[in-house]
């Protein structure tokens, strides 16, 4: 059994992904590392080589602006990395370059790999999600954040990416998963109020039209952290490999987490949630089958 991981990356440098954290974060899970770059206007490029670590296989992209909705873009290009993917490898591990895995789990997807391997109705191993949100200090505990989602899938290009790649089907059927007992960090909010804004800006030209991205382009320069309807003190660790990023963090976002600002339906579903741990009448882009 082999597993190879994939990424896509453009512009890292321009609008601060810590693609360098999350592609070391699965080295040591995977056997081969495809980076597919798109066509950046920034050092991405020199950046991903100063890894420098042979399992990286390093290939090129252009972006087709024409794809302007709703980050279709992102599952277009996902598709074009797992298609470098050489048949002999039987799982496929997706990092975007926002996320991060914690090397305590390192162990737990390896066990969930070697598990399923010859469980051929198991298409794909499911993550745990922890999102933070300002600063490393806080994660987004409402329903508004997914809690799960498939990165580890299996080596069949019938399978694509759905959406905006935030999972992925085989045509429009769910894929069928098993749980692993492991979590991605999302780091995708932690970012200066202008880092944030700046990278809004350039990025809303694979999401918006034209009249959505004036509006975007004409807001103010610095992102307002304070529209949260509702966040948790992170009292765990980061991954190894952000340590240095978050040493090198150089703002401050003061958040009161004390007040959640709901309506009275999702207040009513985010206690339950909080007293029983399930979740009703959420979206779930897979199947759970172990």
């Amino acid at each position: 059994m082999k597993v190879a991981g994939f990424t896509i990356i453009k512009n890292a440098v321009v609008n601060d992904f810590p693609i360098v954290e999350a592609i070391r974060s699965v080295l040591p899970v995977v056997d081969e590392m495809i980076v597919l770059i798109g066509d950046s206007n920034d050092d991405t490029i020199a950046l991903i080589e100063s890894i420098g670590d042979p399992k990286i296989k390093i290939h090129h992209s252009v972006w087709d602006k024409n794809l302007r909705k709703g980050g279709v873009v992102l599952a277009v290009e996902t598709d074009k990395a797992f298609q470098y993917i050489d048949d002999s490898f039987t799982w496929a591990f997706y990092i975007q370059g926002d996320e991060v895995v914690h090397e305590k789990y390192h162990d737990a997807i390896k066990k969930g790999c070697a598990q399923y391997a010859e469980d051929m109705e198991v298409q794909g191993l499911l993550f745990k999600y922890k999102h933070f949100f300002g600063t490393y200090d806080y994660v987004g505990d409402s329903r508004k954040w997914y809690s799960h989602e498939v990165r580890i899938i299996r080596n069949n290009k019938k399978i694509s990416a759905y959406r905006d790649a935030q999972g992925f089907r085989i045509g429009t059927s769910k894929l069928p998963v098993a749980a692993l007992d492991a979590s991605i960090y999302h780091y995708g909010w932690v970012k200066s109020p202008e880092q944030m804004r700046k990278k809004q800006k350039e990025s809303s030209v694979f999401w918006h039209d034209d009249q959505a991205m004036e509006k975007i382009k004409q807001s103010p320069d610095y992102y307002d952290f304070t529209g949260f309807d509702s966040l948790e003190k992170f009292t765990g660790t980061h991954p190894t490999v952000m340590l240095d990023r978050i040493k090198q963090k150089n703002w401050v976002i003061d958040l009161d987490i004390s007040k959640k600002k709901f309506s009275f339906k999702n207040k009513c579903l985010y206690y339950f949630e909080k007293w029983t741990g399930i979740r009703p009448f959420d979206f779930r882009n897979y199947k759970i089958i172990r």
